[in-house]
């Protein structure tokens, strides 16, 4: 009878364990959580938004996670969209089927990132665009597993157009990137200059990557416009503040208005030619101590370089991501998005962030200025904050999961 159970006993444990194995392993699927950095790894945007330095923060952010999630490790792939949707779309049809990548990133590049929400979505995949701009990530292009980090095009301008306006900028005249992004940030910044009593006098649609701006801103100068506003990012934002300064359009009373604009950028420019430039940002890298820590481990991962905003994105929403897998106990996207949405973030990059139901990370952003004889990597300083709620405004009623 003893020996009965004690040999029912043994049973009972072992299939006690057997099962906590199973339940373990159905956890986290295909045994480990793995990570997709899809960006531009090669272009215009590669400097900035993308390319080595956010797939620095993003590996920065497995390695202080731990490496492990559940017991199971945590893997990064990159790849190179090149800013070509299609290319984006056949890379991530490839991780999610083949890879079995569990979250996709970065996706520097609106029509990029519109593109890979939607077919990740139907999928049943989470993305994390933070290198995109467009509004409609979380407007009419809306998905429940898309999730739109560190900015758009609707809190760019609130900042920096606001703050031109107030300066005496009221009439304008736009430089823009030819394709979604660009577009939008013209649509929205347009809507806060007329709001507040500015008027916009005409436009000019630019190829992206285009090295020469000189048509464009004889355009801009016949205009009679007080101000330029360049609707577009990266290194065509460089090549056309560079080239207004030398045809001679600030010295001549032309205000700029960098409506996406990087410390990195500055950086390229020098800030003698970057001199009063104002610009909106999520973060900067010497705002405060948790900053300037955080960005000292940084560049150990970077060749030394100071993040960009972007750049802390990716590490934030990293730690967001694997956070929310830790505490629904699982990698299921559905149990993984809910957490997300419940979360508060408290970090160096942001106090307060939340996630909305719509996808869009709302959090506080900050007015910039060149910093008069700024040096290294420190050519900014902070001018004021502005409220995520201002900033980023109510939920777009285009979005089919707003209330």
């Amino acid at each position: 009878m003893l020996k009965t159970k004690f040999l029912a006993g043994v049973a009972a444990a072992t299939l006690a364990a057997t099962a906590g194995a199973a339940m373990a392993e159905d956890a986290i699927s295909d045994g480990a959580v793995k990570i997709g950095v899809l960006g531009d790894m090669s272009g215009v945007y590669s400097g900035d938004f993308s390319g080595p330095g956010a797939v620095a923060a993003v590996k920065m952010a497995v390695k202080d996670f731990g490496g492990t999630v559940l017991g199971k490790p945590i893997q990064v792939i990159v790849g190179d969209h090149q800013n070509k949707a299609d290319v984006g779309s056949a890379t991530a049809r490839q991780w999610i089927d083949q890879d079995h990548v569990d979250m996709i990133t970065d996706l520097t590049n609106s029509a990029v990132a519109l593109a890979v929400q939607k077919l990740a979505s139907d999928k049943h995949v989470i993305t994390i665009a933070s290198g995109a701009g467009s509004t409609e990530l979380t407007g009419a292009s809306c998905t429940k597993y898309g999730i739109h980090y560190g900015y758009d095009t609707h809190a760019l301008p609130v900042g920096t157009a606001t703050a031109m306006l107030k300066n005496g900028g009221k009439s304008w005249y736009f430089i823009t990137a030819d394709y979604a992004f660009g577009h939008d940030l013209q649509k929205s910044t347009s809507e806060v200059v007329e709001k507040d009593g500015g008027k916009v006098l005409g436009s000019s649609d630019v190829p992206l990557g285009s090295t020469d701006f000189s048509s464009y801103l004889l355009q801009a100068q016949s205009s009679g416009a007080q101000v330029i506003g360049l609707a577009n990012a990266g290194q065509d934002t460089v090549n056309a503040i560079k080239q207004a300064h030398e045809f001679g359009l600030t010295s001549g009373g032309a205000k700029i208005a960098g409506m996406l604009v990087s410390i990195m950028n500055i950086k390229s420019l020098g800030t003698d030619t970057a001199a009063g430039l104002e610009w909106t940002s999520g973060w900067y890298w010497n705002m405060d101590d948790a900053s300037r820590k955080w960005t000292a481990e940084y560049e150990k991962f970077s060749n030394g370089a100071s993040p960009t905003f972007v750049h802390a994105a990716d590490y934030s929403l990293t730690m967001a991501y694997l956070n929310a897998v830790k505490a629904a106990g699982t990698d299921n996207p559905d149990k993984v998005r809910a957490e997300l949405g419940k979360m508060t973030i408290d970090d160096f990059y942001t106090k307060g962030g939340k996630i909305r139901k719509d996808g869009l990370f709302v959090y506080d952003m900050y007015l910039l200025k060149v910093k008069p004889g700024g040096k290294d990597w420190d050519v900014a300083q902070v001018v004021s904050k502005i409220p995520g709620d201002e900033a980023y405004g109510p939920m777009n009623k285009a979005c089919k999961l707003a209330d």
